[in-house]
């Protein structure tokens, strides 16, 4: 019987305000009012990560602006969200109605928070009160039990926005939500809006407003004084002051009894949209494709360094094995002067394939994973296919051993994980096994180990131990010397195209010798492992 009496309502509506007839047609009614609210319908398509939510036909010769939002949980944004978009539309108090295109949601602080980022859309407005359309990004709120994990994917999820073809490519304003009431920013807010300003370039500053919500339409002391405290730097007025706008959150609110009141409340965050609107229109956008580039540069990096780091504890795995071989054999002693058989315990590592935990619905994780070199070259948490991942670069992976093609690589809910086992090996087996995983005395990566180990050792001041490494790569075939060479000037190549990054590249490229580097089989490379201790 409810559900009837707020359709007939949503038709005596549209009769009534005529000039809505068609958006209020493409919504459902949840409250007879006044105001009577709406629930917009957004247009259907098809589902992508971040989430879009579009009223309205996108006209390409019209104007767009686009607002990034930050704030913490229960700071009032979706009420904002929802003002921008009836300001747009070119509601006014007396039309008694409100549209709603964030649904508030009727939860506790800590269960309210938006669990990923999402973009809201709005077109065919552009003749009522703004000569342009809405793009609002809105960031997940923070402040609840989710952790770091959560607030490092609002980064991700934008990254992704940046970059994809139909994506967000430039940035009119960032509006930092609080409350008029706020007077300090805990530490997880401002660690969650560095990061999302990580994303941006430097100068962006004077793009970024306070937009005050629960305000009385005093200035905000108490709020301010906590921003100056943050040390976020942001647009500044003619007096050297943070700017801010001011809203009510009251908008939606039932007028039956304190009218009077909301009207003063209505106006105070009308005034406020039109003042931040006008300074959407005279704020140069920030183009983002550059910041894609670098981000994509910085992903590359990580999943290098990650990647070397999985190396260097291989090859620490493949030292204990050696040693552990060793010891073995040694209480087989008399076994092998006698040149008898005999049959020793040894551990094996191998690669298995394990799920990755996808249990929260808002992590997508994926691992891309080289099949030819059976290692992880990148995590991601976008949906996105391998050839796509930002570690490829023309066509090949830059991160695993072999830079193999993209095809070699699959994108799945799966890593590749080291196992240990044990078994029985007689003698010849453990020869060979020894055999094959001992480090080549003069190969290229033990040479390029030498130098970074005597570099080490002069800054130390240790001259006896130089001495020694010295001596040691003296020792090196012309066939190395020309392999090393050519190490080199792939380094001078990667030096020219990040000289900021000059540290890591080498370190980076360092890897393509050997992913068993630094581990002892032969006298060199016990001997370089023993100066390194």
């Amino acid at each position: 019987m409810q559900k009837t009496n707020i359709y007939q309502n949503n038709r005596l509506n549209c009769n009534s305000s005529p000039k809505y007839n068609n958006i209020i047609s493409n919504s459902y009614s949840i409250s007879v009012g006044p105001p009577v609210l709406y629930q917009l319908r957004p247009n259907k398509g098809v589902p992508r990560t971040p989430t879009r939510i579009t009223v309205g036909e996108k006209n390409p010769d019209k104007a767009n602006k686009t607002i990034l939002l930050v704030g913490e949980t229960g700071a009032g944004k979706s009420t904002l969200i929802n003002t921008l978009i009836n300001y747009t539309i070119g509601v006014k108090w007396e039309d008694k109605v409100w549209f709603q295109i964030v649904e508030e949601e009727k939860k506790t602080q800590t269960e309210s928070q938006t669990s990923d980022v999402i973009v809201y859309e709005i077109f065919g407005f552009e003749d009522e009160t703004l000569p342009y359309s809405l793009t609002i990004i809105d960031t997940p709120g923070y402040g609840n039990t989710k952790g770091t994990e959560h607030d490092d994917i609002i980064s991700e999820r934008l990254l992704d926005l940046f970059q994809s073809e139909d994506g967000v490519h430039e940035v009119h304003a960032v509006g930092l939500v609080m409350k008029a009431t706020d007077n300090r920013m805990s530490d997880r807010p401002i660690y969650v809006f560095d990061s999302v300003m990580s994303l941006l370039e430097k100068d962006l500053e004077k793009n970024i407003v306070a937009l005050i919500t629960h305000s009385n339409g005093r200035r905000p002391k108490s709020s301010l004084q906590a921003l100056e405290d943050s040390n976020i730097k942001c647009a500044r007025n003619e007096k050297n002051q943070p700017l801010y706008f001011l809203f009510d959150n009251c908008q939606h609110e039932d007028r039956t009894e304190e009218e009077e009141f909301l009207t003063t409340a209505y106006k105070k965050s009308e005034r406020g949209i039109r003042e931040f609107t006008m300074f959407l229109e005279k704020t140069s956008p920030q183009i983002l494709q550059k910041t894609v580039e670098v981000l994509n540069e910085r992903i590359r990096l990580a999943s290098c360094i990650q990647n070397l780091q999985e190396k260097i504890r291989q090859g620490k795995v493949t030292q204990t094995k050696i040693r552990s071989i060793q010891e073995a054999l040694k209480k087989h002693d008399e076994e092998i002067k006698k040149n008898e058989k005999f049959n020793i315990e040894v551990t094996e590592n191998y690669k298995e394939r394990s799920p990755i935990d996808c249990s929260k619905w808002w992590i997508f994780e994926r691992a891309v994973c080289c099949t030819v070199c059976e290692v992880n070259c990148c995590y991601s948490k976008a949906i996105w296919s391998h050839e796509n991942c930002e570690v490829m670069k023309d066509g090949r992976c830059t991160v695993c051993l072999n830079r193999c093609p993209a095809s070699k690589h699959e994108k799945q809910k799966w890593a590749y994980v080291d196992k240990t086992r044990k078994f029985q090996k007689t003698d010849t087996e453990m020869k060979e096994k020894l055999e094959q995983i001992a480090l080549k005395a003069d190969s290229a990566s033990t040479i390029v180990h030498l130098d970074f180990l005597i570099e080490e050792m002069k800054e130390k001041g240790d001259t006896e131990k130089v001495q020694k490494l010295e001596e040691m790569r003296s020792r090196v075939g012309e066939e190395t010397k020309a392999a090393l060479q050519y190490m080199c000037a792939k380094l001078t190549v990667a030096e020219n195209v990040a000289k900021d990054q000059e540290e890591e590249q080498h370190s980076y490229d360092m890897s393509a010798g050997n992913p068993d580097a630094g581990d002892s089989g032969t006298d060199v490379g016990q001997q370089v492992l023993k100066l390194a201790e």
